[in-house]
């Protein structure tokens, strides 16, 4: 099986749209704001980041590759969740809703301001979506499937992956409630 990360440092195209706008930046992910790790005890792996401090980590242990694991992101102001159960789901998020950060209620109306937002800046957003989705090999859901997919790995098995600040063993704030 193709390495999905190798997939997105073979392809400049997707990773271009990955790095902006998904703000997700392969070259950014092992510089964490801080010492962070799981109240699980599990390993967490950094891989990568955004361009305001933010990290994506790999939770658990992980097969050859290791891109099956859950993705937790964390924040640089102190706010994680657990968004994606896998790289592949993570990657058709930030591809489908880029702008998910943003969304507070998941509702499909907020869901149309945020991409009106963006389009309003990136006219060329969907055409270039799908180019960097067929260059890696990934199918789409729906726009509402994604952040609906988002919301249930957050409140769901997001509540066991509580990120904790190394020093002071404190937890980091939900990005994502009930």
């Amino acid at each position: 099986m193709r390495s999905l990360i190798n997939a997105v440092r073979e392809h400049d195209e997707a990773a271009r749209f990955l790095v902006w706008p998904g703000d997700f930046d392969l070259d950014r992910g092992d510089d964490h704001v801080e010492e962070v790790h799981l109240a699980s005890g599990a390993p967490l792996e950094a891989f990568a980041g955004d361009g305001a401090g933010g990290t994506f980590f790999f939770c658990g242990e992980g097969g050859e590759g290791g891109e099956e694991r859950p993705v937790l992101y964390a924040d640089s102001e102190g706010g994680a969740a657990l968004i994606a159960i896998g790289l592949p789901e993570l990657l058709r998020l930030l591809l489908v809703a880029p702008w998910w950060r943003g969304c507070r209620t998941f509702t499909a109306e907020e869901s149309r301001e945020l991409a009106a937002e963006y389009l309003e800046d990136l006219p060329n957003l969907p055409a270039d979506r799908d180019r960097a989705a067929a260059a890696l090999g990934l199918e789409l859901p729906t726009e509402a499937d994604a952040l609906a997919r988002l919301h249930e790995v957050a409140v769901g098995p997001g509540k066991d992956y509580v990120l904790l600040s190394a020093p002071e063993n404190e937890p980091y704030d939900p990005l994502i409630e009930s």
